[in-house]
């Protein structure tokens, strides 16, 4: 089983962005080390005294100079926020600054209202699905030079490292997604650390729906990876210790305090008390929407899931606030699952 990571960049308590920049770029160079497949960061918007993570595109261009080997992407670019040929012209100056290693992560989302606005959003369409399809085609054609003769576009160029072009992935969370992925086919990423109770259903979704790529970098055969929120420890005990901070930023979530993330102590006191770890084998119908263990715990829950949706790489996103408690659940996930460093 391969592991990569999607990093949020949170702000540090008493940090600022500069300190949450900082982090991930530590995070990404112990992923190369390590031997993790890719790691990816992610676009949230009107959060930054949280989540710094708001502009992949700057973020990976820092990120290709720190690093030299691993793939390096976006978890995703909000396709319906952008022009499809901004965002081509992006992951082709990334590719430029990282030949052959740029993972191109395509998704939507809505922010709040406010931030809609602010980014000049349209919040209804009359047809969400065709209208996010139609831009990642869009997307593909500018970024691998693949609109037809004649086309009002087909003399644009942008700018590319003569490499491999980055690779699309359509990243999602609903069955909706997965079978647009499927319907393209394009490889699927699904976050089930949003909506755990659809991977089985948006996998499913994928492979029937799903049709060998008409598209530049497409794929003949399914391919997917699936997010999860996990936290490594010495033991299983201090593992869902940890994980404190994730149960809790969920019940805030719920309450309508998006993008807080409590450290350990205040987590415990908010859940009154300790979660419990999370078990060795989960039931059939069971998916948690954050896991913990030790490295043997984890290792066996990760290939669980990944069996479930029958996936051979799972990505690793985390609710840790602490840094070094972070790095540490990364190197002993990589133990655990017996990954190779480099």
């Amino acid at each position: 089983m391969d592991l990569s990571i999607v990093d949020l960049s949170p702000v540090p308590d008493g940090g600022t962005a500069t300190d949450a920049y900082a982090n991930t770029v530590d995070a990404a160079r112990q992923a190369e080390r390590l031997g993790y497949e890719r790691f990816w960061v992610a676009e949230h918007h009107g959060m930054g005294d949280t989540l710094a993570g708001t502009t992949p595109e700057v973020l990976l261009g820092h990120l290709a100079a720190e690093t030299d080997e691993i793939r390096l992407g976006s978890g995703a670019v909000l396709l319906n926020h952008y022009s499809p040929l901004k965002v081509a012209e992006q992951f082709g100056a990334l590719d430029g600054l990282a030949p052959g290693r740029v993972d191109a992560g395509l998704g939507r989302a809505n922010g709040s209202p406010a931030v809609d606005s602010a980014l000049g959003t349209e919040r209804h369409v009359s047809d969400p699905d065709g209208d996010h399809r139609e831009k990642v085609e869009s997307v593909l054609s500018h970024l691998y030079d693949d609109f037809p003769e004649g086309h009002a576009y087909a003399d644009i160029e942008i700018p590319r490292s003569g490499e491999r072009p980055p690779v699309p992935w359509l990243l999602g969370s609903s069955p909706s997604s997965a079978a647009i992925a499927g319907e393209l086919g394009l490889r699927y990423c699904f976050a089930a650390f949003i909506r755990p109770q659809f991977a089985t259903h948006a996998f499913d979704e994928y492979r029937d729906t799903f049709e060998s790529s008409r598209l530049p970098g497409g794929v003949d055969e399914p391919e997917g990876v699936v997010a999860v929120n996990a936290v490594c420890a010495e033991t299983d005990e201090e593992a869902a210790r940890l994980r404190a901070s994730a149960e809790a930023s969920f019940l805030r979530m719920k309450r309508g305090e998006v993008g807080t993330t409590p450290g350990v102590t205040e987590a415990i006191e908010e859940l009154g008390g300790v979660p419990e770890p999370t078990p060795e084998t989960l039931d059939e119908d069971e998916w948690p929407r954050a896991i913990s263990g030790s490295p043997e715990t984890l290792a066996g829950l990760l290939e669980q899931l990944a069996d479930r949706v029958g996936v051979d790489e799972v990505m690793v996103q985390h609710v840790v606030p602490d840094h070094e408690a972070a790095l540490q659940s990364h190197e002993l996930l990589a133990d655990g699952v017996g990954i190779d460093a480099h």
